[in-house]
């Protein structure tokens, strides 16, 4: 699976991610510290979330926990995920009231992209939790082979 085109990689994974969990909004974003933008790289929304997005990369509690100490950021409720997410009614507006960002990580430990799954509000389960952290690591590497293909610019 590693020579996959990314939208293959990230599809994939995004159909496993909605067979084991359920995944009402699902996207990859690939981080571009360079530029300072999260640029979205898959979107089960399209019209909504395209590709051609980007958001600015920020430092706040979010940041911290996904990107500098590469831990799941997760919130059941718009409350949870408001505060960081500007887009928060777009995202109510699909139906989600709950959101939970994966990093991945590359072999030094540096987050380089995130996979986001949002859904109904609660859906983030403690075994939902694992389970998605677990379809992510057993994508790690085709999901780093996918992000690196990205184009930046």
């Amino acid at each position: 699976m590693t020579t996959q085109e990314p939208d293959a990689v990230f599809a994939a994974l995004h159909r496993a991610a909605e067979q084991s969990c359920g995944a009402r909004l699902f996207t990859v974003t690939v981080l571009d510290p360079v530029a300072g933008l999260a640029r979205r790289a898959y979107t089960s929304h399209p019209a909504e979330y395209p590709t051609s997005g980007t958001k600015p990369m920020r430092n706040d509690a979010w940041t911290d926990r996904v990107i500098g100490e590469g831990k799941s950021f997760v919130a059941n409720s718009t409350p949870e995920f408001a505060i960081f997410f500007g887009d928060h009614a777009l995202i109510n507006s699909l139906g989600c009231e709950a959101a939970m960002n994966i990093p991945v990580a590359d072999d030094t430990g540096r987050v380089v992209g995130t996979v986001n799954v949002l859904d109904a509000a609660g859906h983030f389960t403690p075994d939902r939790v694992t389970r998605l952290e677990a379809l992510v690591a057993e994508f790690r590497a085709t999901l780093l082979a996918a992000i690196a293909k990205v184009p930046l610019a």
